[in-house]
């Protein structure tokens, strides 16, 4: 499908989500693992409660067996249903873990998708791409990121996208370009946006006792 990157010669700098000369997504592998449990229950054990999964939203585009819509519309619904379903708004988000693939079609309409649902607020909501530090793990990579965006909550910050050199026009919101971020962050939005718009968002918030 030349979904793949070929900078075989220098495969740590070949993940480059939203950077201009970005060719394609690194295959990796990787698996990780989330335990989650009604708020009661936690409580009455006495777990340590990290953060709270608040909301959830899946689209799916159903016009192309591997291309994402390139308006961005399905991909923006599907945030916004996660939004709605946790009771929340555009405004409230503080930070999104995008899908950010480095593959050239993906990571423009995943920012068309992100100007849709922020409107006025795009350039103010950092975003950063874990793929560009571990790789894509397929099936993996959606709770990988969930992870990464509980330890966003936890630490207070924000992870950067790496290898991020050369500016595209099509991508150019704050991408948290290349070095970590001390955040105030609250509401995290994760993205997930499979082959074909298979898109499915969480939304991760701290925990109130």
């Amino acid at each position: 499908m030349r979904a793949l990157s070929t900078r075989n010669e220098e495969p740590q700098r070949a993940s480059r989500p939203f950077d201009a000369h970005r060719d394609g997504f690194v295959p990796s592998e990787g698996a990780g693992v989330l335990v989650l449990e009604e708020m009661a229950r936690a409580q009455s054990r006495g777990a340590t409660i990290l953060c709270e999964l608040v909301g959830f939203g899946a689209t799916s585009d159903a016009g192309h067996l591997v291309q994402p819509q390139e308006t961005g519309a399905s991909a923006a619904r599907a945030m916004s249903d996660a939004l709605n379903n946790a009771g929340l708004t555009p405004a409230d988000i503080s930070y999104i873990n995008a899908h950010g693939t480095s593959t050239p079609l993906n990571d423009a309409v995943e920012t068309t998708a992100i100007k849709l649902l922020l409107k006025d607020r795009v350039y103010q909501v950092p975003i950063s791409s874990t793929k560009s530090m571990i790789g894509h793990s397929l099936g993996a990579s959606g709770a990988l990121e969930a992870i990464a965006c509980v330890q966003t909550i936890t630490h207070q910050v924000i992870h950067p996208t790496v290898n991020y050199e050369w500016p595209d026009p099509e991508c150019d919101l704050d991408y948290v370009r290349n070095q970590s971020r001390d955040a105030k962050v609250d509401v995290v939005l994760s993205n997930a946006f499979g082959f074909g718009g298979q898109n499915a968002c969480l939304v991760f918030r701290p925990f109130e006792p």
